[in-house]
């Protein structure tokens, strides 16, 4: 873990989905492309989306959610919804990447704890924005979700940083708390203009 003395100890770290990436957007949109009801697709879409994001290929994934569906799908089809699907996901919200690019500017190390899976992990690689952050870490890399333990504890050793050394912030409380009672100074997100007033106070922005 040794880094240059002209390095920031203190890496923000920051979920995807519902924190960078705006949420919700992506089953709409699916359920149009499928021409279903979203409420028709919530479900399928959410109760395999676990296995999905430690590790599960997208042809398991979109062939259980096309099945409770009663919609069978070929290949082109799998492709297709898992670019609708990665396409929202992989896609900052405007006031994240605001403040991303002040803390970017300023030299702060970033890096990213999500649940997600394979497919998304290479979308935001391949992404341009993704190029600021020192660390990408996915459930799908892992084979372990927040807010097991153990997925933390990982994390620490891809990041590069002492669990006091990273600031977190997540959307769902229940990963705040396991991160925090992994050492972690981690916040529930709740956006970005707070997550700035957070900050200043972690003493990583200027108020």
């Amino acid at each position: 873990m040794e880094r240059s003395q002209n390095t920031s100890p203190t890496m923000v770290v920051w979920d995807l989905g519902g924190v960078l990436a705006p949420s919700g957007s992506a089953p709409a949109a699916l359920a149009e492309a499928l021409d279903v009801p979203e409420s028709q697709l919530a479900a399928p879409y959410w109760t395999h989306r676990d296995a999905y994001d430690l590790g599960a290929s997208p042809e398991t994934y979109w062939r259980l959610v096309a099945d409770a569906l009663g919609r069978p799908l070929d290949g082109a089809w799998v492709d297709r919804l898992d670019r609708i699907d990665t396409g929202y996901w992989a896609t900052l919200a405007s006031d994240a990447a605001a403040l991303l690019a002040r803390l970017t500017e300023r030299g702060t190390p970033l890096g990213i704890l999500s649940n997600a899976p394979g497919s998304l992990a290479r979308a935001v690689r391949r992404a341009p924005w993704s190029t600021r952050f020192e660390a990408l870490v996915f459930s799908s890399d892992l084979g372990l979700m927040k807010p097991d333990p153990l997925v933390y504890r990982a994390a620490d050793e891809r990041l590069g940083r002492a669990p006091s050394e990273v600031v977190f912030f997540d959307d769902r409380p229940e990963n705040v708390a396991a991160a925090g009672a992994h050492g972690w100074r981690a916040h529930v997100w709740t956006g970005a203009e707070a997550a700035a007033a957070v900050l200043a106070r972690e003493g990583v922005l200027d108020d």
